[in-house]
């Protein structure tokens, strides 16, 4: 298991306080982002983790400005990212940020490469957008940043199209593009789903050997605790559109405090145990138009209590850096 790393920066490159990403719909208001706030240390990766539909993607979709307006917005809450805060500023303003300051691997790689065009045009669009580069030198670059990412012959792939590359060549490609301008904070949004096990470790090595050389920050969304044993510092368990637990990845394994996340943990198979029936959790997420007015994981809790029906928990401090956001938490 992964442990905090001592040589990490205490320099807080990314500050994210109470913000909040509401849709407008048919329905209602979908607060798939309801008040979430954390801290990002230059050097760390911090893990997102929970189940499908609890806002982890818009939370990180939120932190880029892509939020499509309408029906989303950022309704209120703050992300200063190297000192300032990115939410009000303009469009043309956060252009020049996106891709040079914060970049974002998403999940499957054939909806974010450009089929007509080929690997060293789009790698060589992010470098010429944010970068001060003689337009002679610029494939120099885009093949330093293609071999970075370990993509062998780089000057015959880089004229290669997505559709001629495997899955975890073209993963490597957006994650070429992501660092290509060295930006201070990586979002990798699942970017191992689509993978088999043999590359998924070699992307991640790789990602761990960029981030030692670049002092870069990631935020690393996933729902493979295996993922967040190897890769993260830090782990933030989302249900619901909140952070209901947050700590290092020593606390949430060793002492979760929060029903959800022991939920979650048990789900996971242990292959040293023969049982019948693996472990689920009962029950279903709540539609986010339509929110309890308690804890949002009541009705699935098993160790609910009357007060979690009437009033949505604090946020308990269980030691230094580990908080919860429940009753039981606080016995």
């Amino acid at each position: 298991m992964a442990t905090t790393d001592t040589r990490i920066n205490t320099e807080t490159v990314l500050s994210v306080e109470d913000l909040r990403t509401y849709f407008t719909t048919r329905w209602g208001t979908v607060k798939a982002v309801d008040g979430i706030s954390f801290d990002l240390r230059r050097g760390e990766t911090l893990g997102i983790v929970g189940e499908s539909g609890c806002g982890k993607s818009v939370t990180m979709l939120s932190l880029m400005r892509l939020i499509p307006i309408p029906p989303g917005r950022i309704v209120s809450g703050s992300i200063v990212l190297d000192g300032e805060d990115i939410i009000p500023i303009s469009e043309q303003e956060m252009a020049q940020i996106r891709g040079s300051k914060i970049a974002l691997i998403i999940q499957d790689p054939m909806t974010s490469l450009n089929p007509v065009f080929s690997i060293g045009n789009q790698v060589e669009e992010a470098i010429t957008i944010h970068q001060d580069i003689p337009k002679r030198t610029v494939m120099e670059k885009v093949l330093e940043v293609l071999r970075k990412v370990n993509i062998p012959a780089a000057e015959v792939r880089a004229k290669d199209y997505p559709h001629q590359m495997s899955g975890g060549m073209r993963q490597r490609v957006v994650g070429a593009i992501g660092i290509s301008c060295q930006p201070q904070v990586l979002i990798a949004d699942e970017p191992t789903t689509s993978l088999d096990v043999t590359i998924q470790a070699q992307y991640l090595k790789l990602l761990k050997d960029i981030q030692k050389d670049s002092d870069l920050s990631i935020i690393f969304i996933t729902h493979d605790f295996g993922i967040v044993a190897k890769m993260c510092d830090r782990v933030a368990v989302m249900y619901a559109g909140r952070i209901v637990e947050h700590g290092s990845v020593r606390d949430i394994f060793n002492n979760p405090s929060h029903p959800y996340t022991e939920a979650l943990l048990a789900s996971v198979p242990k292959m040293d145990q023969d049982v019948e029936r693996l472990f689920s959790i009962e029950g279903q997420p709540p539609p986010l138009h339509d929110l309890p007015i308690g804890c949002s994981f009541a009705d699935r809790c098993p160790v609910v209590m009357d007060k979690c029906q009437e009033q949505y928990p604090d946020i308990t401090t269980i030691s230094d850096g580990h908080i919860a956001a429940c009753w039981k938490a606080t016995e």
